[in-house]
């Protein structure tokens, strides 16, 4: 059976399952052979009744010596109980619910069986709702057994079966890490690997063939990025040759930048200066100072004659820029426009002509600016605001706007070097790792719910000297069987009992010119108290708003509650975010101590990759990259340095020269992988 065939052809699929297998991104039987186990349940090993233990899952071998008895209990609930026995003991099987589960025993008949093990009121041992099958014909029991993430309708037995089938059908397949590098990095040959990272014989095995597929998935991973990021080196950019300028520039501003800003500015000029087209990530904490290094690299491509401009996310974060960027370039004599959907038409059109003319030397705005009515005369320099909201197409379209434009690429998450290396890969980076002197640290609280009155009596003493404070909730509306907090209730609940301040509700469900709205009252002052949901997680800064609470603080990554923190102390007051929980599992305890520690959100970074474990770390897909499928790159990370060892042994050798594992890279990128 080839890899490139549907899944329907595999016996027990067909049509109706495929369609639920599509529901997972597998459609062809490679597809289905690189769903990897979420997990291996251990049904190898036998053990005697009288040996099993109250709590835990066992297999045992055991003879039917009195077939299944129905009998009806409350409201129609039906249980099956049936006795089997081995040489050490007797156990009761008990089913619920189960009309059909009868019709599967013969009497004296032995049968393998694997479950929880409990004790019963009259305190016999029990398995309740065991997995079976028939002794000497095992192939769900007697070994150990991948378990897989499903979706509805979609059976553990169904996805194990249609593997097995598979493994076995496809044959041998190809291996393309060449022997010489498998056997300098002790990996394993693939087809042993993906019979043992499904239906291993032993744990051993399967640890030896996990460690191949990660090994794999990031030497590919990056050297598909490797091949992106060749085919942006080799792309030719302006040359800006009065570099210098900049210094006037920085010279005339209010304050002293810092080391890492002044680094970050060196790195930006020389890039523009190669003739080689840049591509840079400015990645540093909120408050940073990230703007002030975009303005002074816009500067210097308007002193070298080309046109710049800076795309945000949402109308609100351009006006601010907008505002920002104006003040410091208007003693420059430099003419700025903003462009935005919601423009009205007169105001649009003065701002194409101008743009067009090349009168407007800067162009502010939202994703507006990459619209086909929109020509620039020379644009030489382009800046993506919070790059993680803008996918890649339309971060091309923005260098489509002018001739191969440096860009330069702005993100408030900060993270992990490691993966970093991973994400933007196709970058060069800069990190801008230190805070502008004089700034005050948010002050960090964890509390339970009882303190809940105290804390929005605390808001409100505050509001009443001027202030203003964020309340963050996980859900929009109120849900069924559901106890944690919602914007909309609790937006009400405050109204009414502080009815002498205005408070504003915010959520994603909302159109966007409204979420405008109420965030521009927030801004000026007129919104004394915002509930809202993540969606202020990227924001506008607002310097009055000093207090922030997030309700059920558990519910939100480590890095989104930093970021969620980095909306407060932009003034000078002193800042406070108070995170409420009531779960004490211990997971939840060492995050709320990191965020109470630390105000350094590369270290929160860390800490969130490391107690988060696998996953879609940072949505990877939102980068322009696969998720990852088995890697993790927190407890992974020795064989990640060496996949980027065996990758710059592979690049210095000459990719050509590995033409299977360079079409998986290929592959890797292509449009039907990555998403825009």
């Amino acid at each position: 059976m080839g890899l490139d065939k549907s899944i329907r052809y595999i016996k027990g699929v067909g049509e109706k399952r495929a369609a639920l297998f599509e529901k997972k991104g597998i459609k062809t039987v490679e597809e289905l052979l690189y769903f990897f186990p979420r997990s291996h349940e251990d049904r190898s090993k036998i053990k005697p009744i009288d040996k099993c233990v109250d709590g835990e899952t066992v297999c045992i071998a055991a003879t039917v010596y009195q077939l299944p008895l129905d009998r009806y209990v409350r409201r129609g609930m039906l249980i099956t109980n049936m006795s089997v026995m081995d040489d050490s003991g007797v156990m009761q099987l008990v089913w619920y619910n189960n009309k059909y589960v009868k019709k599967n025993f013969t009497s004296m008949d032995k049968y393998v069986f694997f479950g929880k093990v409990s004790r019963a009121k009259n305190g016999r041992i029990q398995m309740v709702a065991p997995v079976y099958e028939k002794y000497g014909n095992e192939r769900f029991t007697g070994k150990i057994i991948p378990i897989y993430p499903l979706t509805a309708n979609l059976s553990q037995k169904v996805v194990q079966s249609a593997m097995e089938l598979a493994i076995n059908e496809a044959g041998r397949l190809a291996e393309y890490i060449p022997e010489h590098i498998r056997e300098q990095y002790k990996i394993a040959e693939l087809n042993f690997a993906m019979r043992n990272i499904h239906f291993p014989s032993d744990f051993a095995s399967y640890n030896i063939a996990r460690e191949r597929f990660v090994f794999e998935e990031l030497l590919i991973l990056q050297l598909a990025l490797h091949e992106r990021r060749g085919e942006n080196a080799d792309t030719p950019g302006y040359v800006f040759k009065d570099i210098k300028c900049v210094r006037e520039f920085t010279d005339a501003l209010p304050f002293e930048l810092t080391g890492a800003q002044k680094r970050t500015i060196n790195e930006i000029c020389r890039d523009c200066k190669s003739g080689r087209q840049m591509n840079r990530l400015i990645q540093g904490d909120v408050g940073s100072g990230k703007t002030a290094v975009a303005a002074a690299a816009i500067y210097m491509a308007v002193k070298n004659g080309y046109q710049a401009a800076l795309m945000a996310p949402t109308e609100i974060l351009a006006d601010q820029h907008m505002e920002s960027l104006s003040a410091m370039f208007e003693s420059h004599g430099i003419h700025a426009v903003r462009l935005t959907g919601s423009m009205r038409a007169k105001e649009k059109r003065a701002a194409l002509e101008e743009t067009a003319l090349g009168t407007a030397r800067v162009v502010i705005g939202t994703h507006a600016i990459i619209q086909g009515t929109v020509e620039f005369k020379n644009l030489g320099f382009v800046v993506a605001d919070e790059q993680h909201r803008f996918g890649v197409e339309q971060r091309a379209k923005l260098m489509a706007k002018g001739n191969n434009p440096h860009m330069l690429i702005m993100s408030a998450t900060p993270i992990p070097r490691t993966l970093a290396l991973i994400l933007y890969g196709d970058l060069d980076i800069s990190v801008i790792d230190e805070l502008p002197p004089g700034r005050k640290p948010v002050k960090t609280y964890a509390v339970g719910g009882n303190m809940r009155k105290r804390i929005y009596d605390f808001i409100y003493k505050n509001i009443k000297t001027g202030m203003q404070a964020y309340v963050v909730c996980p859900l929009v509306a109120e849900t069924e069987n559901s106890d944690l907090e919602n914007a909309e209730e609790l937006a009400k609940r405050l109204s009414e009992a502080y009815t002498d301040i205005r408070v504003g509700l915010m959520h994603g469900k909302m159109k966007a010119r409204d979420k405008d709205a109420v965030m521009a009252g927030f801004v000026s002052g007129e919104i004394n108290l915002l509930v809202a949901t993540t969606v202020i997680e990227v924001g506008v800064n607002v310097p009055n708003a000093n207090i922030m609470v997030i309700e059920n603080a558990e519910r939100f990554g480590l890095s989104q509650l930093h970021q969620l923190r980095g909306r407060i102390g932009r003034g000078g007051e002193q800042a406070h975010c108070i995170l409420v929980t009531d779960a004490e599992n211990e997971i939840t305890q060492k995050r709320m101590e990191t965020m109470r520690a630390s105000n350094d959100g590369f270290y929160i970074s860390e800490q969130d990759l490391k107690l988060r474990g696998p996953g879609d770390f940072f949505g990877t897909r939102q980068h322009g990259l696969p998720e990852m499928k088995i890697a993790n790159l927190f407890e992974d990370r020795d064989i990640l340095r060496l996949s980027q060892k065996a990758a710059k042994e592979i690049i210095d050798d000459g990719p050509d020269n590995y033409p299977m594992l360079m079409e998986r890279c290929r592959k890797l990128l292509s449009d039907d992988v990555i998403m825009n």
